[in-house]
């Protein structure tokens, strides 16, 4: 039995029965069942089922936000975004993916050549709980657009919202089976990715979680694509708009109460305006409301897990006995961790090292740009950083000298369906998203008609 409970009242809200193994296989042949009459299908019957997810979600949003709520404890304002986010993404494949899949002539010696973009089949994903609904339709849209069908291993404090998801594409129309939410723990997933119907697996989670999938992918010989952990760098240079800025990091590093991969986890700051900076950033995190995630004037809610805000003040905890300093918060209620800043923080410290998954920010300065690449570049992790700068010319030289998978300027690093989104290093491989994400579970075919 899977148990949810409300992380804000600890109220146990859900149960749900673990298939068996024979429901599971059952499931598994459905779909690929269904998959071969859904690969027949035009663009054209794809999209406008696409467009009625979209707007099912947006008809609803408060319904399906408040679960997301309810489940993992994100304040409500973010939750009715994250559900306008995935309403988005509905609509952009919708209206994009016929180009985007569109056959590829290629000028050979051949009468006629080119590429064509053909879905794989059964696609398993394996989801987390910080965007139960983001994570998985950036994913489940494209994936059904490419002619592929997807059955989804949520995380299991969230299973009312993927409950949820496979509502609204039955909803909107989609063929039975085409998305299946399996309700099955960890432990069954190894089984899921070896079954020979399974062709291709897509994983947002830990690095662990990251490698095992990875690995038994692997042995089978079958795609996989991973968005992991991350600890992105706000790199704050001597010319930046320390007004503008400011209000950035602070989103950046707070929104979804820090449970975010591509969140600004720490920041570095030029020591010409580390003083200034600090000043205005610690008084704007002061003001960031906390409580009951159900207000719409809460910023900061609870973590998702009790354990979780352990592990983080663990973090912070070990931070201060090598040397990190408490300029804000540091204390811990349950599941609700204060929001917090560490200063003088240096590598081999757990909140400059690792990924820090709450409200928790660490600062460290620098004194010139060669201080500062090194800074970004020395994290084991690459999913994105952010660099804040008034001269366009200084950033431009400065992006092909940092590892991570995106660069943004005087932006916190975010995901949109126009542009690719994925990391280096732990921080996974493959891209979600834009053109690529959509041709990352398609076989690219070469065909070839010769002259005779």
């Amino acid at each position: 039995m899977i148990i949810s409970r409300n992380p804000y009242t600890g109220e146990e809200i859900s149960k749900h029965q673990e298939l068996s193994d024979t429901e599971i296989e059952n499931c598994i042949q459905n779909a690929h069942t269904r998959f071969h009459l859904w690969k027949q299908t035009s663009f054209a019957e794809r999209s406008n089922l696409m467009m009625k997810a979209a707007k099912e979600l947006k008809d609803n949003s408060q319904e399906y936000a408040e679960a997301i709520t309810k489940e993992m404890g994100k304040p409500i304002t973010q939750a009715i975004a994250e559900i306008e986010k995935c309403a988005w993404v509905c609509e952009y494949y919708a209206e994009n993916a016929a180009t985007q899949l569109k056959d590829e002539t290629i000028k050979t010696d051949a009468k006629k050549s080119y590429v064509s973009h053909e879905p794989l089949g059964v696609v398993l994903a394996v989801m987390p709980w910080n965007y139960p609904f983001w994570q998985v339709f950036r994913f489940a849209a494209p994936a059904l657009m490419a002619g592929n069908v997807a059955i989804l291993k949520h995380a299991s404090n969230v299973m009312i919202s993927a409950g949820n998801i496979q509502k609204v594409f039955e909803k909107a129309g989609f063929p039975k089976d085409c998305f299946q939410n399996l309700i099955v723990g960890s432990k069954k997933v190894e089984n899921i990715i070896r079954n020979k119907r399974v062709k291709a697996v897509t994983l947002t989670g830990s690095g662990p979680a990251g490698s095992s999938v990875a690995s038994i992918a692997g042995e089978e010989i079958k795609k996989s694509v991973l968005e992991l952990g991350g600890s992105n760098a706000l790199v704050i240079f001597k010319d930046a708009n320390i007004t503008k800025s400011v209000k950035t990091c602070v989103q950046a590093r707070f929104q979804n109460t820090g449970q975010s991969c591509i969140a600004g986890k720490r920041l570095l700051l030029h020591k010409d305006i580390a003083e200034e900076f600090l000043d205005e950033f610690t008084k704007q995190v002061r003001e960031l409301k906390s409580g009951d995630p159900m207000d719409k004037e809460t910023f900061i809610g609870v973590m998702a897990k009790e354990t979780l805000a352990e592990d983080l003040e663990d973090q912070v905890k070990d931070s201060v006995k090598k040397g990190a300093k408490i300029i804000l918060g540091g204390k811990r209620d349950g599941a609700y961790f204060e929001p917090t800043i560490l200063t003088e923080v240096k590598k081999g410290m757990p909140v400059f090292d690792e990924e820090t998954f709450g409200p928790v920010i660490s600062i460290t300065e620098f004194k010139n740009d060669e201080e500062a690449i090194e800074l970004v570049n020395s994290s084991n992790f690459g999913l994105g950083v952010s660099i804040f700068t008034e001269d366009e010319n200084f950033a431009i030289k400065m992006v092909p000298k940092f590892e991570d998978g995106a660069v943004f300027v005087n932006e916190l690093v975010k995901s949109d369906p126009r542009l690719p989104f994925g990391g280096t290093k732990i921080s996974g491989y493959g891209r979600e998203l834009s053109h690529h994400g959509i041709k990352e579970f398609i076989n690219r075919k070469t065909v070839y008609f010769n002259k005779y």
